[in-house]
């Protein structure tokens, strides 16, 4: 029997197939192949890990001494690193990469929240919670008012300054929704204690756009944009993605990051899901990935992301992966990452436990997240606790923001809210030969101490207040000792912070 129902159920697949049909542009694909080939030579890749084992000690440090250059690696100087199993060079090579970060990003840790927006998707990856096929996970997307709500606690509660905005491959979040969202999200402002709560940058992790797309969505306010390859070795990825679906396309996603930068988008993160395959080889690809960015664009990954595969409900491949990363190897696979592109960020999330976060995170780390909620309508629902059908994973981590604060504070750290640069036009190639001289360090470090002035005074336990008023003087203090000639100017702007004003930087 034909009723209204069917009619429209046919109508919404109808579609959604014509949509999926139009989403793939080969011509912005091929414009950027090599006399027809991709840059991931997986043949090189096997090649220079074989022909670089057990190296000595003096090539390895000889390696090092070019990272603290802040030089991007070659794939036989990558190769040698990954291949290092002695401990004693191993500790050597986790104290480099600790120093090159300090280098380039001084003793700055920018945090962020995770904003998933909606969970419809048209793809069917097997290692996927939110995969197509999945009938337990409970499927909606956040209209306006639900996106003003979590935006809301994020920037009024919790005391986000950056998101990364996370949608899934689908016409209901398509590139028009994703525009409606960023500009909601940067419309809201919310009092605080002593000022007002807003989100001053983001960022998107979402589907690979078009070269148009992009445009439009950079003119929106687009940050940084993530497309990660999940896994390089073509042949398992297309195991992994089916061909009938768009993100069964490997060329379509490897060449996302090109189709950004031509499209203005100067600031793209990279990253791999480490634990669906071989994890020196995804190292050895990113690698590549960023040597192929710094040729076409003259300007490598902004970031790079390396989550590790979690639980995720009703999703048997998970379970038993066969490629699963140990903690030693995942510090190591962290280390070298941070050795081989000495200039990116570097983003650990909520996806390790905090044990795992704390040993990781002096490895090189920049970014990571706090007060994580990646169920759908999370931050606004009174019930906090994780729900595995309306989420993409389990998250490791859920500790709040202020609780990772202090942690931070009592290590050392200054957590930095900064999104000034992006604002000045710090970005792209312009932030690359900032980052490569060191010189970016100076103007964060300023930046970093205003913002946390900021979240101290409108967010801060009375605990977290103790921790961070001691990080707050020592960085004073070497803002004094080291930048005398901007010191004053400095001051002018920390003291009005601390009256209220707010958003004000270098």
């Amino acid at each position: 029997m034909i009723t209204a129902e069917n009619i429209n159920q046919r109508k919404a697949t109808a579609d959604v197939d014509s949509w999926i049909r139009e989403r793939i542009k080969p011509e912005q694909i091929v414009k950027y192949l090599d006399n027809g080939k991709h840059f991931i030579d997986e043949g090189l890749i096997e090649r220079e890990l074989a022909a670089n084992t057990k190296p000595n000690a003096a090539k390895v440090r000889e390696i090092m001494a070019k990272s603290l250059a802040i030089q991007t690696l070659t794939p036989a100087e990558t190769a040698t690193l990954l291949n290092v199993d002695d401990t004693n060079l191993l500790a050597e090579m986790e104290q480099t990469a600790a120093k090159v970060k300090t280098k380039v990003y001084d003793n700055r840790i920018v945090t962020f929240a995770p904003l998933y927006l909606g969970n419809y998707c048209v793809n069917n990856c097997v290692y996927c919670g939110f995969r197509n096929s999945n009938k337990t996970i409970k499927r909606s997307k956040l209209d306006l008012e639900q996106v003003r709500a979590e935006t809301e606690v994020l920037a009024g509660k919790i005391g986000h300054k950056r998101l990364i905005v996370v949608y899934g491959e689908h016409p209901q979040t398509d590139v028009n929704y994703i525009a409606e969202t960023i500009r909601t999200i940067y419309d809201v402002k919310v009092k605080t204690r002593k000022g007002i709560g807003q989100i001053r940058r983001i960022n998107v992790n979402a589907a690979p756009m078009s070269i148009e797309e992009l445009r439009f969505l950079k003119e929106v306010g687009l940050g940084t944009f993530q497309v990660f390859q999940e896994t390089y070795r073509r042949d398992l990825y297309e195991k992994l993605h089916p061909q009938n679906t768009i993100k069964g396309d490997y060329l379509w996603r490897l060449y996302a990051m090109h189709r950004a930068m031509e499209a203005g988008v100067d600031d793209v993160g990279l990253g791999v899901l480490f634990g669906l395959y071989d994890w020196k080889f995804e190292v050895m690809s990113l690698l590549l990935h960023a040597i192929e960015l710094e040729k076409k664009f003259g300007i490598g990954p902004h970031t790079i992301s390396f989550p590790r595969l979690e639980p995720a409900e009703n999703t048997p491949f998970v379970e038993r992966p066969k490629y699963k990363v140990s903690d030693a190897d995942f510090g190591k696979l962290v280390t070298v990452i941070r050795l081989a592109v000495p200039y990116t960020g570097m983003i650990l999330t909520a996806r390790e436990n905090a044990k795992i976060r704390r040993e990781i995170l002096p490895l090189g780390c920049t970014q990571t997240d706090a007060s994580s909620n990646i169920g759908i309508g999370g931050y606004a629902d009174v019930n906090t606790e994780q729900q595995g059908n309306r989420q993409q994973f389990i998250l490791g981590d859920i500790r709040s923001l202020d609780t990772v604060v202090r942690e931070l504070a009592e290590a050392g750290y200054i957590t930095s809210f900064c999104t000034a640069g992006y604002r000045c036009g710090r970005t792209g190639s312009k932030i690359m030969g900032l980052l490569r001289s060191g010189k970016e360090g100076c103007f964060c470090k300023l930046n970093a101490v205003i913002t946390f002035r900021e979240w101290l005074d409108d967010f801060a336990t009375e605990a977290t207040m103790q921790a961070g008023e001691k990080v707050i003087a020592e960085e004073i203090r070497q803002v004094k000792e080291k930048l005398p000639q901007i010191y004053p100017q400095f001051m002018k702007f920390y003291k009005r912070t601390t009256a209220g004003h707010r958003d004000l930087y270098f």
